[in-house]
C-alpha cells in the first residue's frame, strides 16, 4: 500500500475587495475637483459681471425713459387674476413739471421728511424700526422714498434678506445716477395709491376728476 503524498502549495494572497487609490489617482481626482471649483468661480464672476452691467444699464435707461410698468403692478395684476377681479391697471405717467408741487410736498412730509438730506437711507428710523420689531410688536418698516422706488421698480414684493440686500444696492445706484428730483418723479408715477391705481395722475383723475397738475394742498394731503 503506497504512501499518500500531499503536495502543499503556497496559496497566493487574496486580493482585497477595496484597493486604495494610488497617489496618481488621488492627484487626478484633486485636479478634477480643483478644475471644477475654478469653473464655478469663473461662472459666478461672469454672472456677477452680467448682473452689474444689466442693473447699471437699466438704472441709466430709466433715468431718461418713463417707467410704464413695474413688478409691483404685475404682482397686483396676478393677484386680481387669481381672485377673479378686474385686472386693469390704472396708471398714467406725467413728467415732474406736470404734477402739482403740493403733491411732492405732501409725499415728503408723510413718507420721508429727511428725503432731501439723506443718501437713500434713514439710519435712525431703521434702528428705531429694528428695536420695535425686536420686541415682537407689529412689524414696522423704515423705508425711505428712495428705497421704495428701488423696490417697486426693480424688485419683487415680500420680505427676505436677499431682497433687502438688492434693495440697498439699487437704492445706492439710483441715488448716485438719478438724483433726488428723478427719484421723486418716479415715485409720484409708480407708487400704489389705491386699488389697481398707480401714480398721482391716475389717482387724481380717479378721485378728483382732474389732472394732478391742478391738485390743491388739501387734495394732495388726502
Amino acid at each position: 500500500m503506497g504512501k499518500n503524498t500531499f503536495k502543499i502549495t503556497e496559496q497566493e494572497p487574496m486580493e482585497e475587495t477595496t484597493t486604495k487609490p494610488s497617489w496618481w489617482q488621488r492627484y487626478k481626482a484633486f485636479r478634477e475637483k480643483h478644475t471644477f471649483a475654478q469653473y464655478l468661480q469663473r461662472l459666478f464672476l461672469k454672472a456677477l459681471l452680467y448682473f452689474l452691467g444689466i442693473s447699471v444699464g437699466l438704472v441709466i435707461i430709466f433715468k431718461f425713459v418713463p417707467v410704464w410698468f413695474t413688478p409691483t403692478m404685475l404682482d397686483r395684476k396676478l393677484e386680481a387674476l387669481a381672485d377673479g377681479r378686474d385686472t386693469e391697471i390704472y396708471s398714467d405717467w406725467e413728467p415732474y413739471e406736470n404734477i402739482s408741487k403740493e403733491v411732492a410736498l405732501a409725499v415728503v412730509a408723510s413718507e420721508d421728511q429727511l428725503f432731501p438730506e439723506h443718501h437713500g437711507f434713514d439710519f435712525d428710523a431703521m434702528w428705531g424700526a429694528f428695536r420695535h420689531n425686536f420686541k415682537g410688536k407689529k412689524i414696522k418698516g423704515a423705508s425711505t422714498i428712495s428705497q421704495q422706488v428701488a423696490k417697486n421698480v426693480f424688485l419683487w414684493q415680500g420680505r427676505s434678506y436677499v431682497r433687502k440686500a438688492l434693495e440697498a444696492y439699487f437704492t445706492l445706484l439710483i441715488e448716485l445716477i438719478w438724483g433726488k428730483e428723478r427719484i421723486l418723479e418716479v415715485y409720484l408715477n409708480v407708487a400704489e395709491m389705491g386699488k389697481m391705481t398707480f401714480g398721482v395722475e391716475a389717482a387724481s383723475l380717479k378721485y378728483y376728476g382732474h389732472s394732478a397738475k391742478y391738485l390743491t394742498r388739501t387734495e394732495a394731503a388726502r
